[in-house]
């Protein structure tokens, strides 16, 4: 499929508010055909995310150190962690201790989620993620690991304002660029 025919359907499937202010962008280089192009995704016609470039404006993490120590990471713990980690250690631990050291071991996951999501969102392929996104379900891309299906699934106008804010607690552990487009979407409701 050619870009403007995908970018048509993409555009196609976004939710009316976002609609001009969402845009979709790719380049290339017809006389470099070794040289990859750019894609990106603009808002308000400011580039947030481009594929192919770690400088864009996301924060992204270096260390997992520096992601379990950044403040604006509120990870929710269940009682079934609690739990876990209570059998773990076999009892011998106080309460307060338990929350923290569940905590430090699902911060410990999210921050490796965290970084392989980073590393395989700047070799990503955008065209691949997109045809991905046009032949799956909005279900599929929903759940999905991959950022970039999280992105086409949260500006879609198949995704209802009663699926997004029952959407609250996963978009929490999400990457920072799912968090942005969580939150413009739920600014045009």
């Amino acid at each position: 499929m050619s870009w403007s025919k995908m970018k048509q359907n993409l555009e196609s499937f976004l939710c009316p508010a976002l609609n001009g202010r969402v845009e979709y962008r790719s380049t290339s280089y017809r006389y470099l055909p070794d040289k990859a192009g750019l894609c990106y995704i603009a808002v308000d016609k400011k580039n947030v995310l481009n594929m192919s470039d770690t400088t864009n404006p996301i924060r992204w993490y270096q260390t997992e150190l520096e992601i379990k120590n950044d403040s604006a990471i509120q990870i929710p713990i269940s009682h079934e962690e609690m739990e876990a980690v209570r059998k773990d250690t076999k009892g011998t631990v106080p309460e307060e201790r338990l929350i923290v050291i569940a905590r430090s071991r699902k911060i410990t996951e999210y921050a490796k989620e965290l970084m392989s999501a980073q590393a395989s969102l700047s070799k990503s392929n955008f065209i691949v993620a997109a045809n991905k996104f046009l032949s799956t379900s909005i279900e599929e891309s929903i759940e999905s690991h991959d950022i970039l299906l999280n992105v086409l699934a949260l500006v879609d106008r198949r995704v209802g304002k009663k699926r997004m804010l029952n959407m609250t607690e996963k978009i929490k552990l999400k990457h920072p660029i799912v968090q942005y487009f969580y939150e413009l979407r739920l600014s045009t409701f």
